[in-house]
């Protein structure tokens, strides 16, 4: 396309284009018929004055006059001839001056930078472009995703069916695509057949037709689709989906696993065989104002604390800071040993449903595998912010309140009606009300609705509507009202995560990195869980470099800032092995870590080429 001949050829190929050039080529024709008549009647008019002229000096004439040059080497002497020539130069001015550069411009060169324009956003992907994924969707959880994958080195591609669209975001940083979504040519321009991996991202009805067009293409490509309604899962199941989420179910849900009210206390985040990660909010436990080292919950309950969330931020924990009421721990270790750790802080079980609605939670290989659906469900941000003391809580009977009845917020009343906690809804739209007996209907930011909700008496309140600005207006408000309420917002744009924060807000979880982490964790099953952004659990051999040390001499978590979780040896799966275990060459330990950390332990210990064989 770098070449006149075929850019013309491509410029041609549109009906507007051709339509656009008979008109310029009509006008172009009349333009010569006027100056031929005038040079005949110049001729004639000059014969009539007795002189004598060739015919190119009457074109010579004609162009003068009519461009206004008027050079004066020619001129009439009749009052005849002078009339003629005011009336070439008139028609010179309409015709030159004023109708041809607007017919150029309007005909041709307009259309002809458009097609310009849109020659710069591919519509095909190189023969040699392999384990790609291709993104069909222009919303922000789209974007998201494509920048999260590229933050993973993971190549991808956004499908756009409009030319302008896929060039703002190309000029955005992004890869795009132009083509039809109901066209398998499309897919096979943007190379389905070696793709990784094929993502929905649009709404159910033209999901389920990316997903059928793209299984025409390419019958064996994973496509993973999500649903915004129950009943479209079954039809983009039929359609060709893989996989199929509903990832406002699955945000709801995780909502509600978070959230201090009844006996729930402990929300587990990932598994790897018999290893399970889990979360627990130091709020409302006697854990506040103590450290690790005092409460040596590795000794009482087996769990290890392989990090804390602090305002957003993951770090590794400090055994003798004092813990504050807005710490999560992030807890490793077995099903029994959580089960130990909830009975010492006081609650009755882990808070770990069964999958949510969409297929649950996609299996990652090896065992690995995201909770309920719910793979790394909270944004960057979506910890404890809240900075406080021992909590005078209400008594955890008193409902929870819910903000929002759309499809986040009713999946999670859903949630707390399977784990018996009670709860409350507040509505604006009447025609979204549904249940009388556990909705109030009217506007959250009036306060007489929310006392009705029972605000003052609440454990927490959950902010889940589709709106950023309105969560956070919400979230302020109740922050002002109950200082010491939990409040978990939602969070739809990844950009709002801090200021929900900052607003108030002890949990934001945000729908974008839901969609990212559980794309991710799909891309890279049995190597890498992501559990939430930039929080991974991973798999490492044991090279030279650590073969014949123990893990307390290693200084793994003091060089790289990952923690070790499990070994897998010739016995099986070891979950928070002893720290004096001695290390075997090719055992393979199981991580944890932010990415930065993840990346400094492969640069530290790179992968053995012995034990890849083996």
């Amino acid at each position: 396309m770098k070449f006149l001949p075929s850019q013309i050829a491509f410029f041609m190929q549109s009906r507007s284009a051709q339509r656009n050039m008979r008109f310029l080529f009509r006008f172009v024709l009349l333009l010569v018929a006027v100056i031929t008549l005038y040079s005949v009647l110049f001729h004639v008019i000059m014969d009539y004055e007795g002189r004598d002229y060739s015919w190119a000096t009457g074109f010579y004439w004609t162009l003068t006059v009519m461009s206004t040059l008027g050079f004066g080497d020619i001129t009439f002497l009749s009052d005849t001839g002078k009339l003629f020539t005011l009336v070439v130069l008139l028609s010179g001015i309409i015709f030159l001056l004023v109708m041809l550069p607007f017919t150029f411009i309007q005909f041709f060169y307009a259309p002809w930078l458009e097609a310009q324009t849109r020659l710069r956003a591919p519509r095909e992907l190189p023969a040699e472009t392999r384990d790609h994924v291709i993104i069909v969707g222009g919303d922000a959880t789209a974007l998201g995703l494509g920048r999260d994958l590229a933050q993973y080195a993971h190549p991808y591609v956004l499908l756009c069916a409009d030319a302008q669209t896929a060039l703002d975001l190309q000029d955005q940083g992004f890869s795009v695509a132009v083509g039809d979504y109901d066209d398998p040519e499309t897919y096979r321009r943007l190379r389905v057949e070696q793709a990784a991996m094929l993502v929905a991202l649009d709404g159910d009805v033209r999901n389920t037709n990316v997903a059928f067009t793209a299984r025409e293409a390419s019958p064996g490509i994973p496509v993973v689709c999500g649903a915004d309604q129950d009943e479209a899962v079954d039809i983009l199941t039929m359609a060709g989906g893989t996989h199929v989420f509903r990832f406002s179910s699955m945000l709801g849900q995780g909502l509600a696993r978070r959230t201090l009210a009844g006996h729930m206390r402990t929300g587990v985040v990932g598994r790897f065989d018999d290893l399970v990660v889990a979360e627990a909010p130091v709020m409302r436990t006697g854990l506040v104002g103590h450290s690790l080292r005092d409460n040596d919950l590795r000794k009482v309950t087996g769990v290890n604390v392989v990090g804390v969330w602090e305002r957003g931020r993951f770090q590794l924990p400090r055994p003798d800071a004092p813990l504050e009421a807005s710490t999560v721990l992030v807890l490793a270790g077995t099903r029994q040993q959580m089960d130990a750790f909830d009975r010492y802080i006081g609650g009755r079980g882990v808070n770990d449903a069964p999958g949510g609605a969409g297929g649950a939670g996609p299996t990652g290989g090896a065992g690995m595998t995201g909770v309920t659906g719910e793979i790394g469900e909270t944004g960057e941000a979506g910890r404890h912010d809240r900075a406080g003391g021992t909590s005078t809580s209400p008594a955890s009977d008193t409902p929870v309140l819910i903000l929002g009845g759309g499809r986040v917020g009713l999946a999670a009343a859903r949630q707390f009606a399977e784990t018996g906690i009670d709860y409350r809804i507040v509505e604006k739209n009447p025609r979204l009300v549904h249940d009388n007996v556990h909705t109030i209907t009217g506007s959250a930011a009036d306060l007489d609705v929310l006392e009705r909700a029972g605000i003052r008496e609440a454990p927490a309140v959950l902010v889940t509507t589709h709106d950023d600005d309105l969560n956070i207006y919400l979230t302020i408000y109740c922050r002002r009202l109950r200082p010491d309420i939990q409040i978990i917002s939602r969070a739809t744009l990844d950009r709002n995560i801090g200021i929900l924060h900052k607003a108030g807000a002890d949990l934001v979880m945000s729908h974008g990195s839901l969609v990212s982490n559980t794309v991710i964790n799909l891309l890279n099953p049995g190597k890498v869980l992501m559990l939430s952004e930039g929080l991974n659990i991973f798999r490492a051999p044991v090279g030279l470099g650590l073969a014949g040390r123990t893990l307390k001499d290693s200084g793994i978590r003091d060089e790289t800032g990952c923690s070790v979780v499990a070994l897998r040896g010739p016995g099986g799966l070891s979950v928070n092995p002893d720290p004096t275990l001695l290390l075997r060459a090719c055992d393979e330990l199981i991580l944890i870590g932010d990415s930065e950390a993840e990346r400094r332990f492969l640069e530290r210990y790179p992968d053995d080429e012995e034990c890849e064989e083996a």
